[in-house]
């Protein structure tokens, strides 16, 4: 390798050199820190490079045949731009310079809209087309408005409780001719029994129905006398029930009316020693 003397004798070198001595000093570079730099103009000056450079970067950027991994590159070189250029903003303001977080422009793209981003992160140009950045930007599409009790409650009516499923057309005729299919069958059958009685053999159709109707809370008390004989033939005709639980009395009805009486008057008066 060659020493640095050997360096210093190149052709590149002279003419470097050469060009600083005519112009009296060297290109000065820009602070990596913002808050070295404690005069305004200068900080104005640097302020204005970075912005120059972002602008050169977007418009770089735009082209969407640099490939996946150039355009990511760029767009995070634009983003670190943008940071360091808010640095030297916050150094600006503290200067006693003007606040650009509040008076400079938004940030837009070429179409004139805000550029998008995710927490500070933004993507600009063709990086807002790369696989996995697309679907951030992608809008849900918004909920359906969700109705009142009022509105739910408009539309329901008879129908939503089914009270008119008969009014269809349909059931009505269908129950119609099932119920006179039913009549024409039993009057067929009671025909078929009288035809069969009157030709002499059979039982007569309109006695079977009475024996069927019989009275099951009938009870027929014993015969141990005339006149219990007498009685019960005289009250065999009227229906007799049976009263399948214990039924109180009158005297016993006042007596627990009697009984409760005292008992709300001791609980409202007496004490608990004279109670006990």
């Amino acid at each position: 390798m060659a020493r640095n003397a050997e360096k210093a004798m190149t052709t590149l070198a002279r003419w470097r050199a050469a060009q600083v001595s005519d112009t009296g000093k060297e290109r000065e570079r820009r602070p990596y820190l913002a808050s070295e730099c404690h005069d305004l103009p200068k900080a104005e000056k640097w302020r204005m490079q970075i912005i120059r450079e972002i602008a050169k970067k977007v418009a770089q950027i735009q082209n969407a045949g640099l490939g996946e991994f150039r355009i990511r590159d760029l767009n995070d070189e634009i983003n670190k731009l943008l940071r360091e250029k808010g640095h030297w903003e916050t150094q600006i303001r503290d200067l006693g310079g003007p606040d650009y977080a509040k008076v400079g422009p938004r940030m837009l793209d070429h179409e004139g809209k805000e550029v998008p981003g995710n927490r500070g992160y933004k993507y600009f140009g063709a990086a807002k087309d790369l696989p996995g950045v697309r679907e951030l930007f992608e809008q849900e599409p918004p909920l359906p408005p969700r109705k009142t009790r009022a509105e739910l409650m408009k539309d329901i009516d008879a129908d939503y409780y089914g009270y008119r499923d008969d009014d269809d057309g349909i059931l009505t005729p269908l129950e119609q001719a099932e119920e006179r299919r039913a009549i024409n069958s039993s009057v067929a059958e009671w025909k078929e029994k009288k035809e069969a009685y009157l030709h002499g053999g059979g039982e007569d159709p309109s006695q079977a129905q009475e024996e069927e109707e019989e009275n099951i809370y009938a009870v027929v008390p014993d015969l141990e006398s005339d006149e219990d004989e007498k009685q019960t033939s005289e009250e065999a005709h009227q229906p007799k029930f049976i009263a399948h639980v214990p039924v109180p009395s009158q005297r016993e009805v006042e007596e627990a009316l009697l009984r409760r009486k005292k008992q709300e008057l001791l609980e409202k008066y007496a004490s608990e020693s004279l109670i006990n």
